[in-house]
């Protein structure tokens, strides 16, 4: 399955289409708008890749997602006789669209990849998680109480429970676990958007953040574990159903219990997963897109886990060859 590796960089320019796209409406305070901008480029983008791509985490169902709905066959798929690689795909074209409409910070362009079956089919609704970077793999049970993973993962850290910097999406379902974690003497960072920009830096060495915990959305979920598979880290899941007819959902995609806890290998299971994440505005760990006359520069962030590489990659995008951007170190 090294197609999946090799079609890398193919997933790299996606990324880089899709936020460049949606930066260009940065601050316009529509997210629609941006979302729609970052979805047309990244179809525009998947169809050029020789591969029979099937999207199964994207905008919503068919019904709701007019483009890049779950089902979706993406790529050229096949050329005469030739037959292209089959390939699972999970994408948040734009995460954080009031971020980006807004003009705020950590708004990225996010995919993942694998082989056939490799990536959880989760429908688009909430789940409750806790995620930890690679020193506290194993050291967290999403059952257990805020003050006993806080005192394990500063374990794992060598630190204080008041050294600990935990990530909450700042919404009022929170309110019980804001006041746990407080209790406990740990930091908090409250955030509006960008879960799984959080979940990621988490992950990553040196960006202060050692945990996320909340109810998010499941697809952001399922992004989360591809990438945390690659970088070493752990997430652990439940789906939270609002309603009957959610429940229902999820029960036709095969997750109708909702005690069953997913662990990371569950979310994602391939053995030949990648990720590609571009930033879009200036954050914790991508930079945003920068415009030039005659062009853009771009952050983005890769990793394939069977060849066990994390890039971090800086790319001068030169619309006008007659015209090109002046490049600064």
């Amino acid at each position: 399955m090294q197609f999946i590796d090799e079609l890398s960089v193919h997933f790299l320019r996606v990324v880089e289409a899709a936020a460049i796209e949606a930066a260009k409406t940065m601050g316009q305070g529509d997210r629609k708008f941006s979302d729609q901008k970052a979805v047309e480029a990244m179809r525009r983008e998947m169809d050029q890749i020789e591969m029979d791509g099937t999207i199964v985490i994207g905008e919503g169902e068919r019904d709701e997602a007019p483009m890049l709905f779950i089902g979706e066959k993406v790529g050229k798929k096949k050329n005469g006789d030739r037959q292209y690689p089959k390939v699972d795909i999970a994408v948040d074209p734009l995460e954080g669209t009031n971020l980006c409409a807004t003009g705020t910070e950590n708004a990225i362009s996010v995919l993942a990849a694998s082989e056939e079956g490799g990536l959880l089919n989760a429908p688009d609704i909430y789940m409750n998680k806790i995620i930890v970077g690679p020193s506290n793999r194993g050291n967290i049970d999403i059952n257990a109480p805020v003050e006993y993973n806080l005192k394990s993962i500063a374990r794992g850290l060598n630190r204080d429970v008041e050294d600990l910097v935990v990530i909450v999406l700042n919404r009022e379902r929170h309110n019980a676990l804001v006041a746990d974690i407080r209790k406990a003497g740990a930091r908090i960072k409250l955030i509006g958007d960008g879960d799984l920009s959080a979940a990621i830096s988490c992950a990553v060495s040196g960006t202060g953040v050692h945990a996320v915990m909340g109810i998010g959305g499941a697809p952001e979920g399922v992004i989360t574990a591809a990438a945390l598979r690659c970088l070493g880290g752990e997430i652990q899941a439940r789906f939270r159903y609002r309603s009957d007819e959610e429940r229902e959902r999820g029960a036709r995609m095969g997750h109708g219990d909702e005690d069953r806890v997913y662990l990371t290998e569950d979310l994602a299971p391939g053995e030949n997963l990648v990720f590609a994440a571009t930033g879009v505005t200036a954050g914790d760990l991508l930079e945003g897109v920068r415009f030039f006359g005659g062009g853009a520069r771009t952050h983005s962030l890769t990793m394939a886990y069977q060849t066990k590489q994390v890039r971090f990659i800086d790319t001068v995008h030169m619309f006008d060859r007659e015209s090109p951007p002046r490049v600064r170190l």
